[in-house]
């Protein structure tokens, strides 16, 4: 019977250490692997990466066969992650699952492997170019849609007056600009005024607290709202408002529904995220990696841009349906969201 161990690498700059690290292991007992798969994150901004995706990729890869696993995260770093590519490429990956940094320099990347006979699959965002084996990510627009329906409808509700600050996503990934365009699609018909607005370098929350807190004293006592592009800005929005000692705070949206996103939406201080099942996403996409290193067609739910592809549904998260979303999916239990801090506000909210 065949061993379903994995061996893990973490990957470095430089091909020769890739190669030198490649039969390194973390779990298992050895046996001969049947290939290769690279997985390239982009970023450790976004706490999702590397809580959620890579160990859910491993332990899907894992339980399909015996694979050594080639891991690295470019920290928002494009011409890393080009290094990344080559020194797994050189390491001997058979199959590329990359989350790019910059979908338009990470074209090289695709083009290099198209070269050299690997197949590469886009994972959560597009690359620009180059021919990919699948695309597997959430339908990105439709984000930024339930992002501007649920808080145009709470502007409504509120009988709001003021305008929206908004906090887009980083200019280099292409997700970013799809979050934008859903969004605007409901804000520019909505009869609220957007105030400003601004593209995050890095989706750094530290850049957009630094830009919020410039914009309270220019536009102060006309903000009813904070479109945030995901947690990440949102909570450095979130950290100015509060600096500023503004009360009440606006409305604040999210994505990703991270840990930190939670809590403040418990606590009252971000209205909204967007719930993506990321375990359906990594899992596929381990999925999709092993058929295509074993040499199976893969084929799927749709196409973008020709490229097969699967584009997962996602969710929109309040303080009304923790319960029966994240808590449900198991993404978290109600015992991690409702820390000490968190107790009083958790139990006003039913959660438990």
């Amino acid at each position: 019977m065949k061993s379903t161990a994995m061996r893990i690498t973490a990957l470095v700059a430089t091909a020769a250490t890739a190669v030198a690290l490649a039969g390194c292991t973390t779990t298992g007992a050895a046996s001969e692997s049947e290939g290769t798969i690279a997985l390239l994150l982009p970023e450790s901004q976004t706490a999702r990466y590397e809580a959620f995706d890579r160990p859910i990729f491993e332990e899907r890869v894992a339980a399909l066969g015996d694979f050594d696993v080639l891991y690295s995260n470019a920290d928002q770093d494009a011409a890393k992650q080009q290094q990344q590519a080559e020194a797994a490429l050189t390491a001997g990956a058979e199959v590329l699952v990359l989350d790019p940094v910059d979908a338009q320099a990470a074209v090289s990347i695709v083009e290099t492997a198209n070269a050299e006979g690997i197949p590469v699959v886009s994972y959560d965002r597009l690359v620009a170019g180059g021919e990919l084996a699948y695309y597997i990510s959430f339908d990105n627009e439709q984000v930024g849609v339930l992002q501007g329906e649920t808080l145009v409808a709470a502007l409504d509700a509120d009988g709001a007056t003021g305008g929206i600050l908004m906090v887009n996503g980083s200019p280099t990934d292409g997700n970013a600009a799809l979050f934008k365009a859903g969004a605007h699609s409901v804000i520019d018909d909505s009869g609220y005024t957007v105030l400003a607005e601004f593209d995050t370098p890095d989706w750094s929350p530290e850049n957009a607290q630094q830009w919020v807190a410039g914009q309270l004293t220019q536009f102060e006592g006309q903000i009813s709202a904070i479109y945030a592009a995901n947690d990440g800005t949102g909570g450095g929005a979130i950290a100015a408002l509060k600096a500023a000692n503004v009360s009440p705070l606006p409305l604040v949206t999210g994505q990703d529904a991270e840990l930190a996103g939670i809590q403040r939406i418990v606590a009252g201080d971000q209205f909204m995220t967007i719930y993506k099942a990321i375990r359906a996403e990594a899992e596929l996409a381990a999925e999709i990696a092993v058929a295509l290193l074993r040499g199976e067609t893969v084929e799927g739910d749709t196409t973008v841009d020709g490229t097969p592809s699967t584009l997962l549904t996602p969710v929109v998260v309040t303080v009304d349906n923790i319960l029966d979303t994240v808590v449900a999916d198991g993404f978290y239990t109600a015992e991690q969201i409702c820390t000490a801090e968190y107790a009083d506000a958790c139990a006003a909210a039913g959660i438990q």
